[in-house]
């Protein structure tokens, strides 16, 4: 596990969307949620990314078949290398988590979740 740091933890704490990317039988698919989400359900360790899951049917069957997960932010409000913006893809390996501590955490801040995806940080970088 990777600890998030530098550049791309500060484009965690400020972005307003994050793209989520999985691959199964049929090829890559995207699915997204709110930056707010994410900062919501910090934890204390950075190598762990957790999301809350609210259908992510697709996304579920991806990871039970291949658990490489990639997510893409982006903020405006980062300073990037040649100017405002800054981009960070992270993959990782992931996992709907329905039962258990996580999820637990995720279901009293989302009523509407079913559970959490969590994401172990493997390899983080900047974009732009």
């Amino acid at each position: 596990m990777v600890q998030i740091e530098g550049k791309c933890k500060e484009v965690l704490d400020k972005t307003e969307w994050i793209a989520i990317v999985t691959c199964g039988d049929s090829g890559p698919h995207l699915v997204a949620t709110w930056g707010g989400y994410v900062k919501a359900l910090k934890t204390e360790n950075s190598g762990i990314i957790v999301i809350p899951a609210g259908f992510y049917n697709i996304t579920e069957n991806n990871l039970k078949k291949n658990n490489q997960v990639e997510l893409l932010a982006a903020s405006s409000k980062v300073q990037g290398t040649n100017g405002p913006g800054q981009g960070c893809s992270i993959s990782g390996k992931g996992e709907i988590q329905t039962s258990g501590k996580l999820a637990d955490m995720v279901k009293s801040k989302f009523s509407w979740a079913r559970g959490a995806l969590v994401i172990t940080v493997e390899h983080f970088n900047t974009q732009l």
